[in-house]
C-alpha cells in the first residue's frame, strides 16, 4: 500500500510553492516563496519577472519542502504540478522541473488544474481537522486576482466532477481590488490594503450598483436556457465608477500625495496609509468593498439555491477578505447551509492544494503524459 506522499509544485503566477501532503489529508510541509516585493513597484505582476523569479526559487523551495516534511525524494509516490490556468512562462518553470523530477525518479506525474486546487484547499483542511465532510453537491466560489468562478462540485468514488455554473466576463474580483488600490495610491496587492482600510469608512456613503448581466445572443457560449447564464460577474464597471468618483471629486492631488508619502516608507503597510486617507477616501474604499462583496454573496447563494447545493465552499485569495467571510457566514447561517473557507495561508496560491487535488487522481490512475505542457487558458468542468 503506498504511503500516499505527493510532492506538489505550484508556479502559475507570482508564487513559487512546493508542499508534501499525505493522502490528500495531511500537510507535512507547505513552502511559498513570494514575489510581492518584486512586482509591488509595478502595481501588478510582470510575467517576464515572474518567470525569472520562479527559475531562481524552484530548486530551493522544493528542497525546503522535502526537508520540512522529513522525507527524501524516493519516499514520494508521485509528483503533482499545476498545468494551468496561469502565465505561460511561469507555468512552464514548474512543469519542466516536475517532469524532470518525475522522470529521474520514475514516479507518476499528475497534472492539476489550478482552480481545482483552490477547491481542494478547503477540502484538505476539512480533512486535517477531522471534521465531517461537507455535504454534496457543494457550490464552490473560486475568487482571486485572476478568477471569479462558481462550480457545482460532486464526487463519484475517488473522482471529483465539476460543473461551471458562473464566471466573470471581464475583470476578476481580486483584479478589481488591485486596480482600485493602485488608483487610490495604495500598495500591492490591493486586496489586503482595501480590507484593512474599509472598516474605517462608511460602506453606504457611495451607492455603487451592479447592472444585471445577460449573455450576448450572438456569442457561441451564450445559452438562453442555461441556468448558469444568470450567474455572470463583471467588475470592470465598478472600477470605472471609482475612477469617475475620483475625477468628479477632485481627489487626484490627494492620491498623488499619498502615493509619494508611501513611497518614502520602507515596506509600507495599510496602517501607514490610514493617516494619509481622509474620510471621503475611506468612505469610497468601504463602499467599493461592500459593493463587490455583496455582488459575490448575492450571486453565490442564488446559484446555491438554483442548483440545490447542500453546502458552500469559498476559496482563492479574495476568500481571505474579512468582510466577505463575515457576510457569507451570516448568509449561510440564515439559509441553514454549511459553509467553509480555507485558512489564510491556503487562501492564496500554494502547493498543498495542488498535492491534495492530485491524490484522487493518483487513486484513479490519472497520470500526465510525457508531452505535458502549460495550458494558460485551461478551464475546469463543463
Amino acid at each position: 500500500m503506498p504511503s500516499g506522499l505527493i510532492l506538489g509544485i505550484e508556479s502559475s503566477c507570482d508564487e513559487t510553492a512546493a508542499a508534501v501532503v499525505r493522502r490528500g489529508a495531511e500537510t507535512l510541509s507547505n513552502v511559498v516563496a513570494s514575489q510581492i516585493a518584486t512586482h509591488a513597484r509595478y502595481g501588478g505582476v510582470v510575467p517576464e519577472l515572474a518567470s525569472r523569479e520562479h527559475l531562481r526559487n524552484i530548486v530551493p523551495v522544493v528542497r525546503t519542502a522535502l526537508t520540512e516534511a522529513g522525507i527524501i525524494l524516493n519516499d514520494l509516490d508521485a509528483i503533482a504540478v499545476t498545468e494551468g490556468p496561469g502565465l505561460a512562462g511561469a507555468l512552464m518553470v514548474g512543469i519542466t522541473y516536475a517532469k524532470s523530477l518525475a522522470y529521474a525518479l520514475d514516479k507518476p506525474l499528475i497534472a492539476v488544474n489550478h482552480l481545482e486546487g483552490h477547491i481542494h484547499a478547503v477540502l484538505l483542511e476539512q480533512a486535517e481537522l477531522a471534521e465531517e465532510p461537507m455535504p454534496l453537491p457543494a457550490l464552490a466560489l473560486v475568487v482571486s486576482g485572476g478568477h471569479t468562478h462558481l462550480y457545482l462540485a460532486r464526487r463519484s468514488g475517488a473522482s471529483w466532477h465539476y460543473r461551471n455554473v458562473g464566471r466573470t466576463l471581464d475583470d476578476a474580483a481580486g483584479e478589481a481590488f488591485d486596480k482600485v488600490a493602485k488608483l487610490l495610491g495604495l500598495g500591492y496587492p490591493g486586496g489586503p490594503w482595501i480590507d484593512a482600510l474599509a472598516p474605517h469608512g462608511n460602506p453606504k456613503a457611495v451607492p455603487f450598483s451592479f447592472a444585471q448581466i445577460k449573455p450576448k445572443p450572438y456569442r457561441k457560449d451564450a445559452h438562453r436556457d442555461d441556468p448558469a447564464s444568470q450567474f455572470l460577474f463583471s467588475f470592470s464597471g465598478i472600477k470605472t465608477a471609482v475612477l469617475r468618483y475620483v475625477q468628479t471629486h477632485d481627489l487626484a492631488v490627494f492620491i498623488e500625495a499619498r502615493r509619494r508619502a508611501l513611497a518614502e516608507i520602507s515596506n509600507p503597510k495599510p496602517s501607514d496609509a490610514l493617516p494619509l486617507c481622509d474620510d471621503e477616501t475611506l468612505n469610497l474604499i468601504a463602499s467599493f468593498q461592500r459593493a463587490v462583496v455583496d455582488d459575490l454573496r448575492r450571486k453565490t447563494f442564488q446559484a446555491a439555491e438554483a442548483f440545490d447545493a447542500a453546502s458552500v465552499l469559498v476559496s482563492g485569495g479574495v476568500a481571505a477578505n474579512r468582510e466577505l467571510r463575515v457576510r457569507f457566514t451570516a448568509e449561510a447561517a440564515e439559509r441553514g447551509l454549511p459553509i467553509a473557507f480555507p485558512s489564510l495561508a491556503l487562501s492564496t496560491d500554494n502547493a498543498a492544494m495542488v498535492a491534495a487535488a492530485a491524490w484522487p487522481k493518483l487513486l484513479e490512475g490519472e497520470t500526465a503524459p510525457a508531452e505535458l505542457s502549460a495550458e494558460p487558458s485551461l478551464t475546469l468542468g463543463r
